[in-house]
């Protein structure tokens, strides 16, 4: 047993600098969950997409679209069939995403992915499917659509419902929702009282 405690702590002469190296570690990633707003992930608020300025032209097509007062982005970009599933592809995606974006090495044009691919297509049959319970489109898959057997929904209806806007350069002025202030509070009462005291010299 005491061996195997010395595999896990370190000598006694290193103990300190192992101490204080953890607690950076664990701070930072403290700090990493902070920033980027990381429990806003688990729930299925649309807001939640734009922690990352790149997703405003999908953010603000969605909104000015036919599925606005209908749907979330979850309801779209997840899967439904159990909880597990649903948030373990959440926390997949999510982690590619983030890692992408952070390193800025997202394209200019945003493509959704194979496994998206698979997920939307069944969720629009999902919600839609006492409109195609009589046809054949209840059959198409992701996969099999890429084998040449039928078509994805969003091949005839193209628009929906994020119009034809793809890029960040086709949409620079996209309205969104401000998250939180841009100016920090401090900040903020600060360069007021500045203003403040600036008009009164002018006087």
């Amino acid at each position: 047993m005491k061996k195997i405690l010395k595999i896990f702590f370190p000598p006694e002469n290193w103990k300190t600098i192992v101490v204080i190296l953890l607690g950076i570690f664990f701070g930072l990633g403290v700090f990493v969950l902070y920033i980027s707003n990381a429990a806003s992930y688990l729930s299925d608020e649309p807001k939640t997409c734009i922690n990352c300025h790149v997703m405003y032209p999908q953010y603000a097509s969605w909104e000015h679209s036919s599925h606005f007062r209908a749907t979330n982005c979850n309801d779209c970009h997840v899967p439904h069939n159990n909880f597990v599933n649903k948030y373990y592809f959440k926390a997949k995606d999510g982690l590619r995403h983030s890692t992408m974006f952070t390193l800025r090495l997202e394209p200019q044009v945003i493509q959704i992915k194979e496994a998206g691919i698979n997920v939307v297509q069944d969720n629009c049959k999902r919600c839609h499917s006492d409109m195609v319970s009589m046809v054949s489109l209840t059959e198409v898959t992701g996969k099999n659509y890429r084998e040449g057997k039928g078509h994805r929904c969003w091949d005839c209806h193209r628009e929906v419902p994020h119009g034809t806007v793809n890029s960040l350069s086709a949409y620079p002025s996209a309205l969104v929702p401000r998250l939180s202030p841009v100016i920090p509070s401090w900040l903020s009462k600060a360069r007021d009282k500045e203003n403040t005291k600036s008009i009164q010299l002018k006087k």
